[in-house]
């Protein structure tokens, strides 16, 4: 069933895009990652112009974080003096990232900056997470072992430096204190991926509030959504007005997959060992990341032309 995209400029498969959404939801609700590392490429291969799979993406994670907020806000799992922070810097980001954006679409090399950026993006995430998948599943021990020092060694240096930055403030829902700086520089950074990538940065953000600000796990997880929400949303609106390049019927659809995707995903998700489920991820994520450097070394510079050509 084709259906005419009139951002995108071209038809395409409605059942397909349902099938991206219901994927990238099926892993979502999986393995509790957001997926917008995934839609990007995949809507990249079917052809979809660059900056509208990425403005389009940012949609689309906007529409499936607002639910979880709002759980997470019922909860009171959120900090939102910490997450206005972090959205100040998302928004500071997002801005700079979508006139980068406008600049590169100028030059015509947005595309393959977008390509290259997921190459490597993936190629780093997926083979860490294959390596410390593997070591889980054959040497569960050891593993359990190098996972514990890791992030003590790692904390103890960048805490060290976060301890020295000025404006510090305490944050009485997170039950730490530190310098508004951290979170800021976070956002920022967030903010610069969702706008040149598509992704809200949760694989970044959640690790860096973990083991470097030291707020609690559950006050994460919902602070990062409330980020994520209206960063994205931020993103997106500004996408559509600065290049034109959010196509509401494919963040719509893509939606609509991704709700039913994570329901499948989450019971299954309930029932697989953990080591299982992250391995699933780290086979799926190095796909991709050797499909993206396929199109790098393949496609042409032109960024509307470079997806068609390879599909």
């Amino acid at each position: 069933m084709q259906f005419f995209l009139p951002i995108a400029h071209m038809d395409v498969n409605i059942v397909l895009i349902l099938l991206y959404g219901a994927l990238v939801g099926f892993l979502s609700g999986l393995v509790g990652v957001g997926g917008g590392f995934l839609i990007t490429p995949l809507l990249i291969f079917t052809g979809i112009p660059p900056i509208v799979a990425v403005s389009s993406g940012a949609a689309q994670m906007a529409g499936t974080a607002s639910g979880a907020s709002y759980l997470h806000w019922r909860h009171g799992n959120i900090d939102f003096k910490m997450g206005l922070i972090l959205l100040l810097g998302g928004w500071l980001g997002g801005g700079c990232g979508v006139y980068l954006a406008k600049v590169l679409l100028r030059a015509g090399q947005f595309g393959n900056v977008v390509v290259f950026l997921y190459v490597i993006l993936l190629g780093f995430i997926g083979l860490s997470m294959l390596i410390e998948s593997l070591r889980a599943v054959f040497r569960p021990a050891t593993a359990a072992a190098g996972a514990t020092r890791a992030p003590d060694g790692a904390k103890s240096l960048l805490q060290t430096w976060v301890e020295r930055l000025p404006w510090q403030t305490s944050y009485p829902v997170s039950g730490v204190r530190m310098s508004a700086l951290g979170p800021l520089l976070l956002g920022v950074a967030v903010g610069v991926m969702t706008s040149l990538m598509g992704v809200g940065g949760g694989f970044i953000m959640v690790p860096a509030m973990i083991y470097v600000l030291k707020m609690p796990t559950k006050i994460v997880v919902g602070t990062s959504l409330f980020q994520l929400l209206f960063t994205t949303a931020a993103v997106s609106m500004m996408q559509a007005g600065v290049n034109h390049a959010v196509d509401p019927f494919l963040a719509l659809i893509l939606i609509l997959g991704s709700v039913l995707g994570t329901k499948f995903g989450a019971r299954l998700g309930a029932r697989l060992p953990a080591e299982k489920l992250r391995l699933i991820l780290a086979l799926v994520v190095v796909a991709v990341a050797v499909k993206m450097v396929a199109t790098l070394l393949i496609t042409p510079s032109d960024v509307y032309d470079m997806a068609i050509e390879v599909h």
